[in-house]
């Protein structure tokens, strides 16, 4: 039976747990980190155009970690609001430290 999650603090461990594979999480924190610049570049220079470039970066780094790198199939099928906003816990939590690159198995 498939579990349905009732909130992010339930879906997160599930999230890490789909994210074990460090070229993933890399391929995820650069992914998110551009996502950032896109979006800043675009507001500083007015150039909204740009937007239509954050679901490409965004998903596409994900996606070749899913496909490529961890075998699996991202959640962001079935959860698109929870695994957007673990993906965005994820990359703060790898800029600050709490989580790490390579993570303890």
């Amino acid at each position: 039976m498939e579990t349905k999650f009732k909130s992010l603090k339930e879906f997160y461990p599930f999230y890490l747990s789909e994210h074990q594979n460090p070229t993933s999480r890399k391929l995820h924190f650069i992914g998110t980190a551009l996502l950032f610049v896109i979006l800043a570049t675009a507001i500083f220079l007015s150039k909204y155009w740009f937007l239509w470039l954050l679901p490409v970066i965004g998903y596409g780094f994900a996606w070749v970690g899913h496909f490529f790198f961890e075998k699996n199939k991202p959640a962001t099928f079935k959860y698109p609001f929870y695994s957007l906003a673990s993906d965005f816990v994820l990359f703060f939590h790898l800029l600050t430290g709490k989580e790490k690159f390579t993570p303890k198995k």
